[in-house]
């Protein structure tokens, strides 16, 4: 019998906390990832559906963090997944973005972001936000950390091309084994190949219908990370009921199987073995999302970590 519960590291209902009082979108957003949920995750993800042009538009005045940041907008159907559904402008260092495609924004600490306008919307999409280090909503957002600028919110700071911290289309290089029902391989939005220097790895992919493989007994082995926390989020892809995943699945975390069917947040311990995940049924669309903490690549956070191949062990 385990001797450590790892229940504690699944986040099975969002928390409520932030951004209330705006319209057209999920408000307040969705926590799936901080220290009040996973004590000691110590980073901060709040995701939200966006139904329409958001009023206020913009309702962000531009401002800092003591903490990077990753902002991550993505189209809401898995049959054209890179379409984002909406055309945004977003302000960086001064310097406008625009983009309609599913685009992920690595903003430094320290470096001035917002307003963020929505230019045009044609379909629902999802709006993310994870600060890095900070493992709450008021240290993400309050107590001095976010510290708005008032004077000359649109002016340029450097000669620096923020374009170089937008992701606008993904590397298609995790997960090669085709799998019927998933994106394969995945989507990757975040990495220090797209964006020198980051130390985040963050790949994405919708499951749209049962998985199913080559090997009748595929499943996603069991692994370990003996350098790099792992976050994976499971996020239902219905704007009308967020909080189903659309499915049933079975992931095996320390040697415990955690069953789960909402959308959900895992935090992986470096060091912790996980794995195989089952989907046990398939229901609707949704959206499995691995974020390793600290690796810059593909290569650097999975190298070595399998142990097992699908099928020759927790096989039911």
């Amino acid at each position: 019998m385990n001797a450590t519960d790892y229940e504690k590291y699944l986040v099975r209902k969002p928390l409520y906390e932030a951004f209330g009082g705006v319209k057209n979108r999920q408000s307040p957003a969705m926590t799936f990832m901080s220290n009040k949920q996973v004590p000691g995750a110590n980073h901060y993800i709040e995701i939200g559906w966006v139904h329409g042009i958001p009023e206020p538009n913009p309702g962000l005045a531009e401002h800092v963090h003591d903490h990077d940041e990753i902002v991550f907008y993505w189209g809401g159907n898995h049959e054209s997944p890179q379409v984002l559904g909406a055309e945004i402008e977003f302000y960086v260092g001064g310097q406008p973005v625009t983009f309609n495609t599913t685009t992920a924004i690595y903003i430094p600490a320290g470096t001035p972001h917002a307003p963020v306008t929505w230019k045009k919307f044609t379909s629902p999409h999802i709006q993310m936000a994870m600060m890095l280090g900070s493992g709450s909503a008021p240290t993400a957002w309050h107590d001095g950390v976010s510290k708005k600028i008032e004077k000359k919110p649109m002016e340029k700071r450097k000669a620096f091309d923020y374009e170089g911290y937008v992701v606008r289309s993904p590397m298609r290089e995790a997960g090669a084994e085709f799998v019927r029902g998933r994106t394969s391989p995945t989507m990757t939005y975040m990495s220090g190949v797209q964006i020198p220097g980051v130390k985040y790895y963050i790949e994405m992919g919708w499951t749209f219908d049962m998985p199913l493989s080559r090997n009748p007994d595929s499943a996603m082995p069991e692994m370990v990370h003996k350098n790099f926390d792992e976050i994976v989020l499971h996020i239902g892809g219905d704007p009308a009921a967020p909080e189903d995943l659309g499915a049933d699945l079975e992931f095996y975390v320390g040697g415990q199987s955690l069953a789960f069917n909402t959308s959900s947040a895992l935090f992986i311990p470096r060091g912790l073995h996980h794995g195989p995940i089952f989907c046990r049924q398939y229901r609707k669309p949704h959206i499995v999302m691995a974020i390793m903490c600290g690796a810059g690549t593909v290569k650097e956070g999975w190298s070595d970590s399998f142990i097992t191949r699908p099928g020759k062990e927790f096989k039911k």
